[in-house]
């Protein structure tokens, strides 16, 4: 019975269906693991899931850089990293030969970005597009590819002009502390938040080295100057001059250690972008002496003060609202620091002149405490606003260059990212316009890359669809109508603004746009509109009076009457000025708002990127607690959202999310083969196994395409016996198409593909299992007959080899003996070379009557075979075990048992010299002169009675040993 096809069970679906996935998911991504892959890109199928895992897997492996297709992912890392951003790793970036093959970096971007402007592709100039959200890490991204340029882009040769590009270098990023510290502040979701946007281009002149550069900032927050949302803070400034003040400078300032201001919320916490000293020395470095520092930092401190300066609900509508008591000295010290007189200070906050008639009579009218407020609200951030876009025009003067020195550029926009809180107002609203322009323009440069790579493969561009965010643009900016050309005319109109009645206008002339909607359950009349990262919903109240952003004239004839230097810089008495503030009531023009600067200077901005190349770079922030090593999925997903990735994977899957090279797709699906139709067996039909055997790894191009095209062929068939009766739709063809090197298909056709493969192999897992059960019984039957011959032909070997071993053993021990015995006699005739036998030859004529008794001949015998065991045995001490040794010598002489006392063995110790047991002479004893062939044999005897003697001096008993 089949039990499992291709690793999962064909009885159950679900779970069939889920090992299918996960086989479909390892073919998919079999060229690499989700951590390996350096482009989003490359994920198959390319989905929000798979993009999510690809960027969890390398985020959690310390890779915080990721390609997606022309746009760098970069995930905030939320923890110091000084190697991914040494010089050294710049330099190795700067002299790679392809730095595109190396591992996506910044770097990558900004060599790239290099490389074009020295290459002189068309257009020369080029521009990196930085964004996310408020924390993500665009501020360091940005200050890192200025601090990219600022090396590579500085090599001169001479001194001298090695010396201009350090200056120029150093100015650079110089700017970055003044910009951070006047422009950012912290934030719920990010401690150094931009709350500006800025453009600023590297100039490069024609030897492509960094002669200066320029910034162009965007829509200042200025209102954060007066107003703070809950556990935020002001601008990073604030708190630097009132922590990092010296004494004599607290002195100077009116600062004292401990003070209050209602402006400078959280004073106590302590951020690293608290550095006075950094911000002093980079103003020093820009051309910013320490005198007009000490200014800088005395106005500040009185808008400090200014902010400190409460008012009191007056009795009398007629009678200008009091000052309050606590108040009076922020007053003094207010006017003291900006250099403006007491009185008419407090008096241009509370009361308002109004210019009417003809003649342009003046009327004073006392202000209510809001109105009062509101005023001193708009003096502060008035100043500030002066004070900022004066250090922007410094910063430019002391880095820019003469613009005939320099012939190109490459452009750093920092942009801040899509915003959406409970209660969004008009800064919201710019800046998510600004958001819906640049991802119009990053669509249209997507599907520009898109269609390059689709003509390359020899594909049409006319079928892929895409939700383009036109539509939401028209209601913001479109002509005539929209909400944009709304707001303005309610500035415009000489009445006070109604937020009911704005909201009444929006819905009744914008109500066919589909991305308007309206919240029914709120209480605050509001407007929602649908972004492209998700619905947001905008409070009209304070709408029109932001969008005005109104001066009162009588504050800024206020300010021009400061005698203090740097408020007469930012305030000039310009006689033309004085004329366009006070126009006659027929020649009025039209009041310039927020909403229109903020239009004209993106539509500027939007031209610069078209005349430039543009590169993206989106940061992420992985969760927003700015924990290391922590990624929120949820989190992540709406910042994808919010960036426009979520919406390019949509192009993507709109198209063909799905490719795979020729060779993967041959080697997937070569098998579908065998579903084709066969008319008759012949020649040209395929083999069961011609699939697999006519496919290698090394197969060439032209083999390639006869195979792939033949599969490509089986589709109609395919798709014929997929549909049903009551699903027509599944026998359209099926949406595939064969580039030059990839084939492009839909999720649907993959599917169609993958369930046809798997009855494929079901059918061959069938046929193999059905032949492997065949082929395992016949190989058993086969083992256990050969089992049988095996061990009988073991056994008959064992015991040849047994056998064989006793044969040698018994030969050896044989051999060995008679070569003993032979040495043994050979010794001892030796040993008796001299003795005569004359009695044994006495009658040669007669030999029957020599000879010995048989007991002698067989004591002879004995002796000559073992007396060398006699000797030692017969030698060896008296003790205890003397009677033992006797009878041994008794038994290695085999004498006959019945008689023991007819013959006497004697140790050398009973007498003196040695007894010989080894010979029977008959004649007397002769002394021998020839040196004998036992060792020590000639040695002279010791007269002690315990020594041995000499051989040759053996004392024997004839007469005693005849008798034996």
């Amino acid at each position: 019975m089949l039990q499992q096809v291709n690793g999962h069970s064909s009885g159950l679906d679900a779970h069939g269906g889920e090992a299918l996935r996960e086989d479909l998911q390892e073919f998919l991504g079999q060229e690499a693991p989700l951590h390996l892959l350096d482009d989003l890109t490359k994920v198959n199928p390319v989905t929000l899931e798979t993009v999510l895992r690809c960027l969890q897997a390398r985020y959690m492996a310390d890779t915080f850089y990721t390609n997606a297709g022309c746009t760098l992912v970069a995930l905030n890392p939320f923890k110091p990293v000084p190697q991914l951003y040494s010089p050294e790793l710049m330099r190795e970036y700067h002299t790679a030969p392809q730095p595109q093959k190396l591992k996506p970096h910044i770097f990558t971007v900004g060599e790239q970005t290099y490389r074009n402007v020295k290459s002189l592709i068309e257009p020369v100039n080029q521009s990196i597009v930085v964004s996310g959200e408020s924390g993500a890490g665009k501020t360091w991204t940005s200050r890192c590819l200025m601090k990219f340029y600022a090396v590579v882009a500085a090599s001169p040769t001479s001194s001298e002009s090695h010396k201009v590009a350090e200056r120029i270098e150093q100015r650079i990023l110089n700017s970055n502390p003044i910009m951070e510290a006047f422009g950012n502040a912290c934030t719920l979701r990010n401690n150094n938040s931009s709350r500006f946007g800025k453009f600023i281009q590297l100039q490069l002149n024609r030897a492509h080295q960094m002669t200066g550069a320029a910034v162009q900032t965007y829509l200042l927050e200025k209102t954060r100057v007066a107003c703070q949302a809950s556990s935020e803070r002001n601008f990073h400034i604030f708190y630097q001059i009132c922590k990092g003040a010296s004494a004599d400078q607290r002195l100077q300032w009116h600062l004292p250690e401990g003070a209050a201001f209602s402006w400078l919320p959280n004073p106590d916490r302590t951020l690293e972008e608290d550095c006075f000293e950094v911000t002093r020395e980079a103003m020093l470095h820009l051309g910013i002496d320490t005198p007009t520092q000490n200014n800088i930092f005395k106005v500040l401190a009185g808008l400090l003060h200014l902010g400190n300066m409460l008012f009191a609900d007056s009795e009398d509508e007629a009678q200008p609202c009091q000052l309050m008591d606590s108040a009076k000295c922020s007053l003094r010290t207010s006017a003291s620091l900006l250099c403006l007189p007491e009185d008419p200070l407090l008096e241009t906050l509370r009361i308002r002149t109004i210019r009417a008639g003809r003649q342009q009579q003046v009327f004073r009218k006392p202000c209510s405490r809001a109105e009062c407020d509101t005023r001193r609200d708009c003096l502060a951030k008035l100043v500030y606003a002066r004070l900022f876009d004066w250090l922007v025009s410094v910063i430019n003067s002391s880095i820019c260059t003469d613009p005939n020195s320099w012939t190109s550029f490459i452009g750093l926009l920092d942009v801040y990212g899509f915003e959406s809180f409970p209660d969004n107002s008009l800064e919201q609203l710019c800046i998510n316009y600004a958001n819906e322009k640049l991802q119009q323009h990053f669509v249209a440069h997507y599907l520009r890359a898109q269609q390059e790579e689709y003509a390359v493969e020899g594909l049409e561009w006319s079928f892929v669809s895409y939700q383009d965010n036109q539509t939401c643009l028209d209601l913001i900016e479109g002509s005539p109508i929209s909400i944009c050309s709304l707001i303005n005319e309610e500035c415009r109109l000489n009445r006070p603004s109604s937020a009911a009645q704005l909201r009444t206008r929006i819905e009744s002339a914008l109500a066919g746009n589909p991305c308007l909607g309206h919240d029914k359950l709120s209480r605050e009349p509001s407007f929602i509109v649908v972004h492209y990262a998700g619905p947001v919903r905008y409070l009209t109240a304070g709408l029109v009076e932001k969008n005005k952003d109104p001066v009162p004239p009588e504050l800024t004839r206020l300010l021009q009457q400061s005698q203090d230097p740097l408020l007469k810089v930012l305030f000039p008495t310009d006689p033309e000025e004085k004329a366009q503030e006070e126009p006659s009531g027929q020649s009025r023009a039209p009041v310039l708002t927020v909403v229109s600067k903020f239009k004209a200077s993106l539509e500027q901005l939007l031209q610069v990127l078209h005349s430039t190349t543009p590169h993206y770079i989106r940061c992420i922030k992985p969760n927003s607690q700015g924990q290391a090593q922590t990624f929120l999925r949820e989190e992540v997903l709406g910042q994808l959202e919010a960036c426009g990735l979520v919406e390019t994977i949509h192009i993507s899957a709109a198209g063909f999310p799905i490719r795979v090279s020729h060779r993967n797709f041959v080697e997937r699906y070569a098998l579908l083969r065998r579903l084709r139709p066969r008319a008759a067996p012949g020649p040209q039909s395929p083999s069961p196994n011609e699939g697999r055997s006519e496919w290698s790894p090394h197969t060439e191009e032209t083999t390639l395409q006869p195979l792939l095209q033949d599969i490509l062929h089986t589709l109609p068939t395919l798709t014929g016996a997929a549909a049903t009766p009551g699903d027509p739709a599944e026998a359209m063809p099926a949406p595939v198409h064969c580039g030059r090197t990839k084939v492009f298909m839909t999720d649907s056709t993959l599917e169609l593909l993958e369930r046809r493969r798997a009855r494929v192999l079901e059918q061959c897992a069938r046929c193999i299992q059905g032949s492997w059960r065949r082929h395992r019984h016949r190989k058993q039957e086969r083992q256990r007959r050969a089992a049988a011959l095996i061990q009988a032909a073991i056994r008959s070997w064992l015991t040849r080899k047994h056998i064989q071993r006793l044969h040698t053993a018994a030969t050896v021990i044989k051999r060995t003996w008679r070569k003993w015995r032979i040495r043994m006699a050979f010794l001892a005739s030796e040993e008796l070379d001299g003795v005569e036998e004359k009695h044994l030859f006495q009658a040669p004529h007669s030999p029957s009557s020599f000879q010995l008794p048989q007991a002698q001949t067989r004591l002879l015998g004995a002796i000559i075979r073992l007396w060398p065991l006699g000797l030692v045995l017969a030698n060896a001490a008296v003790g205890e075990r003397g009677f033992q040794r006797k009878l041994v010598v008794w038994a290695c002489l085999r004498l006959p048992a019945s008689s023991p006392s007819s013959c006497s063995v004697r140790t050398a110790q009973e007498q003196d010299g040695v007894t010989s047991i080894r010979a029977l002479p008959q004649g007397s004893i002769k002394f021998h002169c020839r040196k004998s062939p036992l060792r020590y044999a000639d040695i002279c005897p010791e007269p002690s009675s315990y020594s041995v003697a000499g051989f040759n001096q053996i004392l024997l008993e004839r007469h005693r040993l005849g008798r034996v």
